[in-house]
């Protein structure tokens, strides 16, 4: 049996966006999703920066190549991307996968607010998978 990475922090950051959903309701704006996401990771003890700029990387050099700035960086481990519209598009997710591929960061999560069910998309990818993870450092 595989163990799930970041197990209990991941647990965490998906009952905090539950009690947002269930609290708040559809139809706000993706800025008032972030502020009560950050009261909820608050009152959860949950470390977290908001538009955290992080470091994308060249799969050949292992160079910087760019930045990235997702809503939420959850302790410097767990990357979150807030969307708040009636459907979330292909783009939104190959996008999130994207980062991750080519970033120092495993986790991440897409969460869109305000689709008839709350939509929570939590990828994975793994360092070991990128070949430039060994020239870098976060």
């Amino acid at each position: 049996m595989v163990e799930l990475l970041e197990k209990e922090l991941s647990y965490k950051i998906q009952g905090c966006v539950y009690n947002v959903a269930n609290k708040y309701g559809r139809g706000l704006k993706e800025k008032i999703y972030q502020k009560v996401l950050a009261e909820e990771l608050k009152n959860a003890d949950i470390k977290f920066e908001e538009q955290k700029r992080i470091n994308i990387y060249s799969f050949e050099s292992g160079e910087k190549i760019g930045t990235y700035i997702p809503d939420f960086l959850v302790d410097s481990k767990i990357i979150i991307e807030i969307k708040a519209s009636n459907f979330t598009t292909r783009q939104d997710i190959e996008q999130q996968r994207s980062y991750l591929r080519i970033s120092a960061y495993e986790i991440a999560y897409l969460i869109n607010f305000c689709m008839d069910n709350l939509y929570i998309k939590r990828s994975i990818y793994t360092n070991d998978k990128k070949p430039f993870i060994s020239k870098i450092t976060r």
